[in-house]
C-alpha cells in the first residue's frame, strides 16, 4: 500500500485480467478493490460480511437468492448496491465493466460457499497494484 493518492483510471489500465481484483487502498480493516468484469461470475455467499459494489463504468447485474425468491438488480454506471451477508448472489456484466468493491481484508472473491469456480474467475483475496 502507498501513502500517496491512487488514480483509479491509472490503476485500472495497469492490469487487464477480468474478475481479478486489485487492492487500491485500505480503510481500517477493509480493502477497496477495483476490477474489470464481463460475463458471469458464480453463485456464492459471504456468511459474515456484506459486499459493497460501485459501478465505475459499464453495467453490472447481480442476481440474488433471497427468502422471498430470486431477483436481479441492475446497476448502471455510478450506481451502488450492497449485497447483505448471507445472501447468495451471482454478478454478471453484459458489457465490459469496471467496479469498485469494499470488503473486509482477507475476504475471498468466491465467498465462503460457492459453485465450482470457472477458469475465468480468480479465487483470491485481492492482488496488490503494481
Amino acid at each position: 500500500m502507498t501513502n500517496e493518492p491512487v488514480s483509479l483510471p491509472a490503476a485500472l489500465v495497469s492490469f487487464t485480467e477480468q474478475w481479478s481484483p486489485r487492492i487500491a487502498a485500505t480503510v481500517n480493516d477493509y480493502d477497496v478493490r477495483i476490477t474489470h468484469v464481463e460475463g458471469e461470475h458464480l453463485w456464492h455467499v459471504h456468511d459474515d460480511t456484506d459486499e459493497f459494489f460501485l459501478v465505475l463504468d459499464g453495467e453490472l447485474h447481480i442476481s440474488l437468492r433471497e427468502p422471498a425468491g430470486e431477483r436481479t438488480v441492475v446497476l448502471p454506471k455510478l450506481s451502488v448496491f450492497t449485497v447483505p451477508r448471507g445472501v447468495e448472489h451471482k454478478p454478471y456484466a453484459p458489457v465490459p465493466t469496471d467496479i469498485l468493491l469494499l470488503e473486509p481484508t482477507g475476504t475471498s472473491t468466491v465467498g465462503d460457499r460457492h459453485d465450482e469456480v470457472p477458469d475465468h474467475v480468480d479465487a483470491t483475496t485481492g492482488h496488490a497494484l503494481i
